[in-house]
């Protein structure tokens, strides 16, 4: 049976490791400006991204890198220098997004396989048989597409990939191709420096040119003044459909700029409905259990089930952010044996412990520390909280920088995670 691929995010080395680390695939990345996270992209060194694909490549798994920025006339020396170097470190693909992009990595690095970006935004046929006839092997459809239009595809273009996204930010326009933040802060969006103008509250009002009069519309109570809040995006729920196409090559996590622990939980809830998929089984609940966990925006299933206009829900117009369930309050350290502190940690305090897939957890009870099983999860809780220099710590808190002990080896880049505080459910953040 042909597997689909996860696809994972990696903003930086310690979160490429984690998501293949949790059940990734393949990951997606890049290096410097002409990749469109330039803020992920500066957390990358060519050294870094090149020890990432030797990561990757010995566990068996790939590593795209991303090449879809908008270059200038005045860059594209610099991009031809940029595609010959990325090259050299030999990912599994390149993803682009404009014509003139593609066929200059095919003329300089005929090697690589080609990815077309989202920002290209096919949603048809006669697109995808143009871009599929330049060379790309792959097509991340545009995120407005629906299922219906992806077998579409597939029945025309067999031999053509389809990667669609099934979790993460949603755009306010079309697969990114936005303007605001240019506008109204200079910073280009379709250039890797969104500034996420989208997420902020406005105030709306009516001016008579005639008078100069200016005056605010009062708003609907509740219904808040984010106007252009897209939810984010939760196809977790909806696997059995996706995957049931047949036509679906790769399933990708948005996500570069996101934390760690994202990485992780986004990848283990879509690993779980993979493996449970090709076993014949289905578990919502559990991958809901996971995403829930993570701070959103409020959650959709956006557009590949349903068409556009059939759409009510996908706009969170009262807020731009909510915390998850739970609150992150440790990461272990690579090789297992120490923590730093996320949030707050005070002895006793019982702390979920979420590992990856097919990973072990010791059962212990000694004098750091016990873990323990409680209805089909992992739980540890400190005795004490011993640095790593010796010094016994009463509390730690989000920043100490000392690595605290565990009283058993844990599998890499574990975490620990407590329930959320209810009083701040949700807040606002830019």
């Amino acid at each position: 049976m042909h597997k689909v691929e996860l696809l994972s995010p990696a903003g930086t080395l310690e979160k490429l490791k984690i998501a293949i680390d949790f059940g990734a695939d393949a990951v997606y990345g890049g290096v410097s400006h002409f990749s469109l996270r330039i803020r992920s992209g500066k957390e990358f060194s060519m050294e870094e991204f090149k020890e990432g694909i030797d990561y990757a490549h010995t566990r068996g798994k790939k590593v795209y890198t991303t090449i879809n920025g908008f270059p200038f006339n005045s860059q594209i020396s610099l991009l031809k220098k940029h595609i010959l170097a990325m090259a050299e470190l030999g990912p599994d693909a390149f993803i682009v997004a404009t014509p003139g992009v593609l066929k200059l990595c095919n003329d300089l690095a005929p090697q690589i396989p080609l990815h077309l970006s989202t920002q290209a935004n096919v949603l048809n046929v006669l697109d995808a048989k143009i871009f599929y006839d330049m060379g790309a092997v792959r097509i991340i459809t545009a995120r407005e597409i629906s299922l219906k239009d992806l077998i579409a595809i597939k029945k025309e273009l067999p031999d053509l990939e389809l990667e669609v996204f099934v979790h993460g930010s949603m755009c306010f326009a079309y697969s990114g191709r936005c303007l605001i933040s240019t506008l109204q802060s200079g910073r280009v969006p379709n250039r890797g420096s969104c500034a996420n103008d989208c997420r902020f509250p406005y105030e709306i009002y009516a001016a008579n040119p005639e008078t100069g009069t200016l005056f605010r519309l009062e708003e609907e109570e509740g219904i808040g003044t984010y106007v252009m809040n897209s939810k984010d995006l939760n196809l977790a729920s909806h696997m059995q459909e996706v995957l049931e196409s047949g036509v679906i090559d790769s399933i990708k996590v948005e996500g570069r700029t996101k934390t760690a622990y994202y990485a992780a939980t986004t990848t283990k809830a879509y690993r779980m409905a993979l493996n449970d998929f090709y076993k014949g089984e289905s578990n919502t609940e559990a991958y809901q259990y996971e995403l829930q966990s993570l701070q959103n925006r409020g959650y959709t299933d956006a557009y590949l089930i349903s068409r556009p206009f059939e759409k009510h829900d996908t706009q969170s117009l009262d807020f731009t952010m909510q915390l998850g369930t739970h609150q992150v309050s440790g990461q272990v350290n690579e090789d297992g044996t120490h923590f730093l502190c996320k949030y707050k940690t005070l002895p006793n305090d019982e702390m979920e412990v979420v590992y990856p897939l097919g990973s072990k957890v010791d059962i212990v009870d000694n004098e750091i520390g016990s873990t323990y099983e409680r209805d089909g999860k992992f739980y540890l809780k400190l005795k004490e909280l011993k640095a790593q220099n010796g010094k016994i710590l009463e509390e730690v808190h989000s920043g100490n920088v000392n690595p605290i002990t565990l009283p058993t080896v844990f599998p890499s880049y574990t975490f620990f995670r407590v329930p959320a505080n209810s009083e701040m459910d949700t807040y606002q953040k830019k």
